[in-house]
């Protein structure tokens, strides 16, 4: 500030002291954003969509972590220990941990990353992944393993909570649609520690049950369900145990665990999924309830048949008749006098034809005679002739006349070239008297040399004189 006026005449500081100020390099401004960065986020979890997964020969994997309005470069280097690396593959969603911080070369902001897990599900997908791979790898999924459903079973096993909705759920949709079905049910919990343990020993049990006895310790199938509920709540029906109880069951199995949504890995490993255990009940009493149809249906289709076979007969007897009508003897013989009339009337018409055909060619030949005849071609011939001699003579005529016009041209030409019409505009021709070389310029000639000079009227002789010749 400028100092304080204390009279008219004091103005105190015209200008002000200039300000200090701090100039940092990139390098120390990059510096104190990554130490920012560094301490003021410090370590970080972030979701998002992987792009651009490039994993370099020095062991790094870089990629980019993207929503739909940014994206965050991030590395993942050799030297962590890293279990699911597997799962950084382009689109994937992913939840990471790791610390923020700058890559001072480029002066970017990334993540170095320290955990990877799928997004929403945490520790469970990953297990639940895990687990999904390495059993479809043992062919614990396979297709061509799976067994057919019984279109009519009578005795079905049933492997869930004995308080649970689902049982209830089973037994209403039986109840309605199939009331004669027998249910053996193996209780067991479906959620829980040791729920797992429990599930499997109840499929073990019926097929125990099932192989002890005779025929009427028969069962079809195997249902296994329970209720919805979370990740969390289902997990039992995740278990290795659960997965190797139902393959190794010697009776078909129908996993029906959640709603439409969930999937399980029970659901993989049965022979047939079911959305829920409504649906589950439905697919075990789809023929009983399809053989009611068909039943309640035979009626009319019997009626329908019957009506198609009398229709049948029918159409049968109306052909026959008409049969019997076009073998008729009066018939045949209307037909074949029919037939007659037709030729009849089919050879009037070839022959007139015929003739009108050769009169046609009569005609024609009359008339090639009559142009043909001599005396016409004679005359015609003569007349010919007689065109050719006049345009022969008027073609001689006018080529003489062109010739002569040529000549006359060419003798005014060579009239205007003639020396004597030179000579005639008085010139003259000066040429040595001996040898008769014409003499066109003044070296030419020597003194006492005889010259002999041609005019337009006569020659004039002359000798050169000493001194006459110019240079």
């Amino acid at each position: 500030m400028s100092k304080e006026v204390k009279s008219q005449w004091e103005f105190g500081d015209l200008f002000s002291q200039p300000t200090t100020r701090r100039i940092l390099t990139v390098t120390q401004l990059t510096a104190n954003v990554r130490s920012l960065l560094e301490k003021q986020l410090g370590q970080v979890w972030v979701s998002g969509e992987l792009s651009n997964v490039k994993a370099q020969s020095s062991g790094h994997i870089y990629f980019t972590l993207k929503d739909a309005n940014a994206q965050l470069t991030c590395v993942l280097f050799r030297g962590e220990l890293l279990a699911n690396r597997d799962l950084l593959t382009d689109g994937q969603k992913v939840v990471l941990h790791g610390a923020l911080t700058v890559y001072e070369q480029r002066g970017q902001y990334q993540l170095r990353v320290l955990a990877v897990e799928l997004q929403g599900v945490g520790a469970l997908q990953q297990a639940f992944e895990r687990l999904k791979q390495r059993l479809h790898a043992e062919g614990l999924f396979a297709t061509e393993r799976k067994r057919p459903i019984p279109r009519h079973p009578k005795n079905v096993g049933l492997v869930t909570s004995e308080t649970g909705a689902a049982i209830r759920d089973v037994l209403h949709v039986v109840q309605r649609r199939n009331p004669g079905l027998r249910i053996m049910l193996a209780a067991c919990r479906v959620q829980g520690p040791g729920a797992g343990e429990e599930v499997a020993r109840a499929i073990c049990l019926l097929n125990e049950w099932a192989g002890s006895g005779g025929p009427e310790r028969c069962l079809d199938v195997i249902l296994v369900t329970r209720g919805g509920g979370s990740l969390e709540d289902l997990w039992a029906f995740n278990e290795e145990i659960v997965a190797r109880a139902i393959f190794h069951s010697r009776i078909a199995v129908i996993s029906a665990v959640g709603h439409e949504i969930d999937f399980t890995i029970s659901d993989f490993v049965a022979d047939l999924r079911a959305a829920t255990p409504s649906a589950a009940a439905e697919i075990v009493t789809e023929g009983a309830v399809a053989s009611r149809r068909v039943v309640s249906e035979r009626a009319q289709y019997l009626r329908l048949l019957v009506r198609r076979q009398i229709d049948q007969h029918r159409e049968e007897i109306a052909g026959s008749s008409q049969r019997l009508l076009r073998l008729h003897p009066r018939r045949q013989l209307n037909e074949k006098l029919q037939y007659l009339d037709d030729l009849r009337s089919t050879l009037v018409r070839c022959t007139g034809q015929t003739m009108r055909h050769y009169l046609t060619k009569a005609q024609n030949l009359q008339f090639r005679f009559l142009r043909f005849k001599p005396s016409l071609i004679m005359a015609e011939r003569k007349h010919q002739i007689v065109e050719l001699y006049r345009s022969l003579r008027e073609s001689a005529t006018h080529s003489i006349e062109r010739r002569r016009n040529l000549v006359d041209h060419l003798r005014s030409r060579l009239r205007l070239l003639s020396p004597e019409n030179v000579l005639a505009r008085g010139y003259s021709i000066t040429m040595d008297a001996t040898s008769g070389r014409v003499i066109r310029n003044a070296n030419q000639v020597r003194p006492k040399q005889r010259l002999r000079t041609r005019l337009a009227k006569g020659e004039i002789q002359s000798d050169v004189t000493p001194g006459t010749n110019s240079k």
